[in-house]
């Protein structure tokens, strides 16, 4: 049975099921967190010593070394991932080949950011607090092995530092077996326990007392290469479905085509491959592009790119679903074998998979179904990628015709505006726009919002937008233009409109059921006015407000009251008829209108406007310029909530002068 104790922040823990001595910690991301993780494992040695799990020799040369390696791989962590880390010392006994050896572990929680090599050092830089680590080569140096494993939200970074002397705790009859999913993860994607250097021929280097002693015999290589089969036969056959599912998990969550080559690659090199390379086809016929190229000698690179340098190799068309491996030529000098597979969605090519072993007898035949397997889940990876780049360019082009390129200056009043859409790769449903009505120097303004988004919400805007300049310009009053906006809103032609666009972003059968289902309502709430200058100074304004947030107007004294009434949304029933209010806007006064992502921010069951949020935010604006009010509450409403706004930001501040 395990023993238990406790020093400081180190728990020792028995998450595999054995008496492996396990201790982690949490520490949060400050400029003190490397020097907590080296005092964390040096307490957690001096524990597992004082209980006999260690033995007194070469625990203090041990001690120094764990806490070099923990210490770089924190400040990494730390400073190029910027989250808190987790820490985990685990004491691994003797297995097989494998020697014991103390595992450290530091996971960071932005798996996006990369892990740094050797970098510039500021020369304002302390030495407890580094900015930057020394680089990678020291934990390379230090560990017989080391690797960086990918879970959905998680990086973690392992060092493995050999024993010289370690208690051995006489393992489970069933060492061999699968390990506590989720308990380590190394096993299914980290790369296999090597050295920090690697030979032409991938050979494992000589560790230890060994030095860089690197002469082996024919008789040592053909064992080492042996020894290699039988270790990844044995890995295929309890590891593969660990390693498909964390392999599925990772490349799922991506929507960048080249992040899932890039993740693909490290899943696949060297724990399946020495190298390999993924060509991607163009989705209007373009040549292939080599997309990633990578190698488990990283200076090894730039040279398997130019001999890989031109078409990726020419592969049978396949069944429907398939990714049946290819043998190709071995593109390098030396010996080796390729393997290519054919990366599909459906019956759609989307590029090819090729590597390559360096050293007999090439891929085991038991990992052949494996790859496969692989190499369908990253076609289809690349295929959802594709496809929510479609759907975004398709809304970034939509979202660029439905609002202004720019906003009118109306004479006598400064003008603001903020907009946030929620989703970049989305077209929103919030609108807005400035222009004049035709002679006679009147100015109009609206702010609204589509019911929903996506394609269906920006037929309406697109429609909306030009309608109201249509409208305008005719000479319609405000409660007019609102009139008629309606009656159009609910005419059977926005239905067919609606469902041609759908047709045209790639939506077919939905395009045809919309067609065919009758009329649906598309709810739109407006804030429409217009301003006329008057000869005193300042303007009239004359505005509506159909099912929108109310407009308030501020005062230079602070006093703040609602400018309008609000009446019935647009595009909901026909016989309505809408009213406008007048009043004047002298110089100083401040108008302001918002969608209701500002008034409806949520921070837990509270929104934004709750008990008038958004009239008591704007009192603290008196004396500001237009810009400074949309400044100042645009602000505010971020700083409601600490998670990111939800829905779409638009305010519009007009400020008479």
């Amino acid at each position: 049975m395990q023993q238990e104790t406790t020093h400081r922040s180190v728990h020792l823990l028995p998450p595999y099921g054995d008496a492996r001595p396990v201790a982690r910690t949490s520490l949060p991301a400050s400029p003190h967190t490397a020097s907590a993780a080296r005092r964390f494992v040096r307490a957690a040695l001096a524990d597992w010593t004082r209980l006999g799990q260690v033995t007194t020799r070469g625990t203090d040369r041990l001690a120094d070394e764990a806490e070099l390696v923990v210490s770089e791989l924190a400040t990494n962590a730390v400073v190029h991932a910027g989250t808190g880390v987790e820490v985990l010392a685990r004491l691994d006994p003797a297995i097989g080949d494998d020697p014991a050896a103390l595992v450290v572990e530091v996971s960071d929680r932005h798996p996006a950011r990369a892990v740094r090599g050797d970098g510039p050092e500021p020369e304002s830089t302390a030495p407890e607090e580094p900015e930057y680590g020394r680089g990678l080569h020291l934990v390379a140096t230090l560990a017989a092995s080391w690797g960086i494993t990918y879970r959905p939200g998680l990086k973690t970074v392992w060092a493995r530092l050999p024993l010289d002397g370690f208690a051995c705790l006489p393992p489970a009859p069933d060492c061999a077996a699968p390990r506590q999913r989720g308990a380590r993860t190394a096993d299914s994607l980290a790369p296999s326990p090597r050295g920090g250097v690697r030979d032409e021929r991938g050979d494992e280097c000589a560790r230890g007392e060994r030095g860089d002693e690197r002469a082996r015999d024919e008789h040592g290589d053909a064992r080492a290469r042996d020894e290699r089969t039988r270790g990844e036969r044995a890995w295929v056959g309890r590891g593969a479905l660990s390693f498909l599912a964390e392999a599925s998990d990772l490349l799922a969550g991506q929507l960048d085509e080249d992040m899932v080559t890039a993740l693909a690659g490290q899943l696949l090199v060297p724990r399946l491959a020495d190298w390999c390379a993924i060509w991607l086809d163009g989705e209007a016929g373009p040549a292939p592009r080599p997309a990633r190229v990578w190698h488990a000698d990283e200076s090894a690179i730039e040279a398997l790119r130019e001999a890989l340098a031109g078409d990726p190799p020419r592969l049978p068309d396949e069944p429907r679903g398939t990714a049946v491996p290819v043998r190709c030529p071995w593109p390098q000098a030396g010996t080796g074998s390729a393997v290519a597979f054919r990366l599909t969605v459906g019956a759609r090519p989307l590029g090819t998979l090729l590597l390559g072993r360096e050293a007999a007898p090439g891929v085991p035949d038991e990992a052949t179904a494996l790859l496969e397997d692989f190499a369908r889940r990253v076609g289809l990876a690349i295929g959802a990628a594709r496809q929510y780049t479609r759907q975004a360019t398709i809304s970034r082009v939509l979202q660029r015709g439905l609002l202004p390129a720019q906003v009118a200056r109306i004479p006598g009043v400064d003008s603001s505006l903020v907009y946030e859409p929620s989703d970049e790769g989305l077209a929103g449903g919030d609108f807005y726009d400035i222009f004049p009505a035709g002679s006679g120097g009147r100015w109009c303004f609206m702010l609204g919002d589509v019911q929903g988004s996506g394609p269906e919400a920006a037929v309406v805007t697109g429609l909306a937008r030009p309608w109201l300049r249509l409208l305008a310009r005719e000479g319609y009053q405000v409660a007019g233009v609102l009139d008629r906006l309606n009656g159009l809103l609910l005419d059977d032609a926005l239905e067919a409109a609606e469902a041609a666009a759908l047709m045209a972003v790639g939506h077919p059968a939905a395009g045809a059921a919309a067609a065919h289902e009758g009329p649906q309502s598309r709810f739109l709430s407006l804030l429409y006015g217009e301003l006329a200058p008057l000869p005193e100074g300042g303007v009239r304004c004359t505005l509506a407000c159909a099912g929108h947030p109310l407009p308030l107007l501020l005062r230079p004294d602070g006093t703040v009251r609602p400018a309008a009434a609000s009446q019935l949304l647009l595009g909901v029933v026909g016989d309505v008829a809408y009213e406008s209010q007048t009043f004047e806007l002298t110089p100083g006064d401040t108008l302001l209108c918002v969608t209701d992502g500002v008034t409806e921010r949520r921070s837990g069951h509270r929104m934004f406007d709750d008990e008038d949020g958004l009239a008591r935010a704007l009192a603290d604006c008196a004396g500001l310029t237009a810009e400074g009010v949309a400044h100042r509450i645009r602000l505010a409403v971020h700083a409601f909530a600490e998670t990111p706004p939800d829905d779409d930001l638009a305010l519009l501040v007009l400020q008479a002068r």
